[in-house]
């Protein structure tokens, strides 16, 4: 079983890496494997990233539930606004175990900020606020997996 974990991840990582390659078509083949992957460029990368949920819901399950659930008590409030995941990956709050998070609940973050690392094939990707405000609510647990879109954290914009 751990065998298959594992390449169920590689898999979603591949995925990641051709999403963010701009490839619109990729097939493997292996003895043991034969994976096609086709991107119709008119359509948004949400929908490929679904593939790997459905070929190993025991691993992506989990997450994937809780995401929604995590954003469901944020919509009653409009001012707030979500920062959310560019990508598949791993969720990190700061640069090592050691080093304090970039932010914190209540903490006033700039646009252009590094505010979490998402680590995506073995790469560590500074993801930066996209807007200045207030950290209300960090929606996500540190070093947690993370989808493409998942709302990482609510920001107060005022």
């Amino acid at each position: 079983m751990k065998e298959m974990t594992m390449k169920t991840k590689e898999i979603r990582d591949l995925i990641d890496f051709i999403s963010q390659s701009g490839l619109n078509e990729v097939n493997i083949e292996t003895e043991e494997l034969k994976l096609s992957v086709k991107r119709n460029p008119d359509t948004r990368v949400t929908e490929m990233a679904a593939a790997p949920v459905m070929r190993a819901p025991e691993m992506a399950a989990a997450p994937a539930a809780a995401a929604p659930a995590a954003a469901a008590p944020a919509a009653p409030q409009s001012s707030h606004k979500e920062m959310k995941s560019p990508m598949i990956g791993t969720f990190y709050r700061s640069a090592s175990p050691e080093s304090p998070s970039f932010v914190n609940v209540g903490d006033t973050v700039e646009k252009g900020q590094t505010i979490c690392i998402i680590e995506a094939m073995k790469l560590f990707n500074e993801i930066e606020a996209e807007f200045s405000g207030t950290v209300v609510k960090v929606l996500v647990d540190n070093a947690s997996p993370v989808e493409f879109d998942q709302p990482l954290f609510l920001i107060d914009p005022a």
